[in-house]
């Protein structure tokens, strides 16, 4: 069968009519572009049309549609083959009246500067939606970390957090762990900006970045975080619909970091793991695979590819699952049917095609803005429940929060209390949204749009534009 492999496609417009921006007005204003397959506007149009909604004021759309600050460097790395590579780095401040701006570091080959503009956007939107006090903030490094060695990531590390270190802080703009990217290069980061923070300010200086190694003041809870908050969500809305997670059968488009442990985390309440994909390919069982065996499987080999091979019969997680699988071509693995596929590898990955293959009745963005415009329409047309992905996206981001309240505070919480506190704050943003979407009678992304924007107008309206 054909190997699977995880490509982020180019989605085709299907008429003028369906892709035009809602918010094309505000977009004639600031002089922005009319272009469809552009991540950043199709995300301010999503914003903006919810805006319309809850009659935001127009200067607050104006704000919202461009970030605060985009900042783009390009900086020398020493390669261990004695060459230098320049790369260029991304740091883009989308708003922060909510607090300091708080966003995610990836590193990735097609990083680009729209894309990161769409992310700290997302980002502003997501820390609103589950009220956390940071403002959205991202940024990037075009490289693929995959073909550096350990000691070429640490020196790319430094040189960037070199660049844009008189942008960030600990009480200004807060980085933490994205694709690519994890709690040892946070680590690598944290250290650099203390030596460049100087003497005064060292041991505080450790709060510029969240997600780090437990070791150096990172949290708890942190690396399950993002699929912990989506099981969360999940585990709120699906059985109020007639849908238990005990026997639950759900598929992952990724087996990172989110894609592992939602899975994981999902299996220890009773679902099963029928199918997964990411780029090395795609595997499947009917009678449910072991999520733990399979995440120690990609750690050793570096994808799902092969997991058949495993020892069957020999399972930590859930009494029907198995540990082997078997390898299935991408279009079966889209179209196998589930009660629940979570996306969680990269951006605008179900494009219309694929949304058309899918044959689930719930989809929880795991990902960052996983699908198209024409994807998501396709997915609608076809009765999918939507969950997006500034709700179910934002555990990692919470438990960020709660790393970053630990370190001002000089303290450790147990498992227990960061657990807790990330599922109060899951399943109240769940509540919001729900509530917003039979409220004004909409999808849920945009309800959930209007639940942050509904937070962040009444913080405008006290505040005021200044001076």
């Amino acid at each position: 069968m054909a190997k699977a492999t995880i490509t982020a496609p180019t989605d085709a417009p299907e008429t003028v009519a369906e892709t035009a921006f809602r918010a094309g007005h505000v977009f004639d204003e600031l002089g922005m572009a009319h272009d469809p397959n552009n991540l950043y506007l199709q995300t301010i149009d999503a914003v903006l049309s919810a805006a319309e909604i809850l009659e935001v004021p127009h200067h607050l759309q104006i704000i919202l549609a461009q970030p605060k600050n985009e900042i783009m460097v390009h900086f020398p790395v020493r390669m261990n083959d004695g060459s230098y590579t320049l790369c260029k780095g991304y740091r883009v401040q989308h708003n922060n009246a909510l607090g300091p701006y708080k966003g995610g570091i990836r590193y990735h080959p097609d990083v680009t500067l729209d894309d990161v503009k769409a992310l700290a956007a997302l980002m502003t939107m997501k820390c609103s939606l589950v009220r956390v006090p940071f403002g959205g903030g991202k940024g990037g490094v075009k490289i693929d970390p995959r073909v550096l060695a350990g000691d070429e990531l640490m020196r790319v590390t430094r040189r960037f957090v070199a660049a844009i270190a008189a942008h960030i802080g600990p009480d200004h703009d807060i980085p933490a762990p994205d694709v690519g990217t994890n709690a040892q290069v946070m680590a690598w980061f944290a250290d650099t900006y203390q030596n460049i923070a100087g003497i005064k300010d060292r041991h505080d200086s450790v709060r510029v970045v969240t997600g780090k190694p437990i070791e150096m003041g990172g949290s708890v809870g942190r690396e399950k975080a993002t699929g912990q908050g989506l099981v969360d969500v999940v585990a709120e809305i699906l059985p109020a619909e007639g849908l238990p997670l005990e026997g639950l059968r759900f598929s992952t488009l990724g087996y990172g970091n989110v894609g592992s442990w939602a899975a994981r985390l999902m299996c220890e309440r009773g679902a099963k793991l029928v199918a997964t994909m990411d780029h090395t390919g795609a595997i499947f069982n009917d009678k449910g695979m072991d999520a733990e065996l399979l995440a120690e499987h990609c750690v050793e080999t570096g994808g799902v590819a092969g997991f058949g091979s495993t020892a069957a019969g020999h399972t930590k997680t859930g009494a029907h699952t198995q540990a082997g699988a078997e390898a299935i071509s991408e279009e079966e693995f889209y179209k196998t049917k589930v009660d629940l596929f979570i996306p969680a590898a990269l951006e605008q990955m179900i494009d219309q095609e694929r949304a058309g293959w899918i044959d689930c009745k719930y989809y929880a963005e795991g990902a960052n803005a996983p699908t198209t415009p024409t994807g998501e329409r396709v997915l609608i047309k076809n009765g999918v429940e939507i969950l997006p992905a500034i709700l179910c996206n934002a555990g990692g981001v919470t438990v960020s929060y709660l790393e970053w309240v630990q370190n001002k505070q000089n303290v450790s919480w147990d498992i227990e209390r960061v657990d807790s506190t990330l599922n109060k704050h899951m399943v109240l943003a769940a509540r919001r949204t729900q509530l917003a979407k039979h409220r004004y009678e909409v999808d849920m992304r945009t309800a959930a749009y209007i639940a942050s924007l509904d937070q962040i107008s009444k913080v405008y309206a006290m505040r005021g534009i200044f001076p």
